[in-house]
């Protein structure tokens, strides 16, 4: 018995590492799918919508084969919050903002989401956390900002802020509401059918939206490369290996994995995107994740409450 728990934690962390590892190529290649502004691809509003249908289509399949029953009426507010969160605001806002920065820049700013979740679910879910986490929070924060003006200042456009780390900042905060809210049905409906009928309940919308919005231009096949794989494996088929290895290894445990994405990001996007390995991006990267590890310890309450986890944890 003991060697079979062994056996499922070790197969659990392994999902664990597999998912994060899909979610951490989900920057570069989203940058792939929209382009550049001198050279653009795809729009990041048809990505976002696309994505999410090609998802759809793909949870209408799962849900069926499945039988999985439909969500009852009091998760409905929380499954549709998750779907702006996650299903347009968390895409669309990354699709803009890596338009403008680099995926490795993407990654530093990005690698705050499991505190801000935190501190989300701190808020919503009313759980009270202890003042180093605050700080933690704080001092995560400063860091994004010392790095957005260092970097503005380096390229010419003063010591400020750019407008692109503003749309990253924003799509931390809309996948942390979408995980906390898809978080609160996960122990009722499931892992895998949570992000199942997340993308199921955005079709209405992203399926015609899609077809409304399909390039009439000549796109490169590396941009529809990068969109069908924001599509398959981010939106959908990455949450099956993270929420199994969640479900198999623990949460706490595997969870941790989760601090290898930012650098997992900036190692994808040398040889997919061509960008250097910038030695002050991957310092700031290595600054913010540390902020993450001490304020996750930090972030339960000394009365720990029964609620889903699995879900809060999660970068897509």
């Amino acid at each position: 018995m003991k060697g079979l728990q062994l056996k499922d934690e070790t197969l659990g962390m392994w999902l664990g590492v597999l998912g994060v590892a899909i979610f951490a190529v989900t920057l570069p290649m989203t940058r792939l799918a929209t382009g550049t502004q001198a050279a653009p691809q795809l729009s990041p509003w048809f990505v976002t919508v696309g994505r999410a249908a090609l998802a759809g289509a793909l949870s209408v399949v799962f849900l069926l084969a499945t039988r999985s029953p439909r969500p009852q009426r009091h998760q409905w507010k929380p499954l549709g919050i998750a779907v702006l969160g996650n299903a347009v605001g968390y895409p669309l806002l990354l699709g803009y903002a890596l338009r403008v920065v680099t995926a490795s820049h993407a990654a530093v700013i990005t690698a705050l989401l499991p505190l801000v979740t935190a501190a989300v679910a701190a808020w919503v879910l009313h759980q009270r956390a202890r003042l180093g986490f605050w700080v933690c929070a704080v001092v995560g924060s400063l860091l994004v900002v010392a790095f957005s003006m260092l970097r503005a200042s380096r390229h010419g456009g003063g010591f400020g802020f750019e407008w692109a780390d503003l749309l990253l900042v924003g799509a931390v905060i809309a996948a942390s509401f979408g995980y906390i809210y898809g978080a609160q049905v996960t122990p009722s409906l499931g892992a895998e059918r949570v992000i199942c009928w997340v993308c199921v309940m955005a079709l209405p919308f992203t399926l015609p939206a899609t077809l409304v919005l399909w390039p009439a231009q000549v796109v490169a096949v590396s941009a529809w490369v990068g969109f069908v794989y924001v599509g398959v494996f981010s939106m959908w088929m990455g949450f099956f290996a993270w929420y199994r290895g969640l479900a198999l290894g623990g949460a706490l445990r595997v969870s941790q994995a989760q601090l290898l994405q930012p650098f997992l990001s900036i190692l994808a996007s040398i040889p997919l995107l061509g960008e250097p390995l910038d030695v002050v991006t991957l310092g700031f990267a290595v600054a913010v994740v540390a902020t993450v590890v001490i304020g996750k310890k930090l972030s339960q309450p000394r009365a720990m409450p029964t609620v889903a986890t699995p879900a809060i944890d999660t970068l897509r």
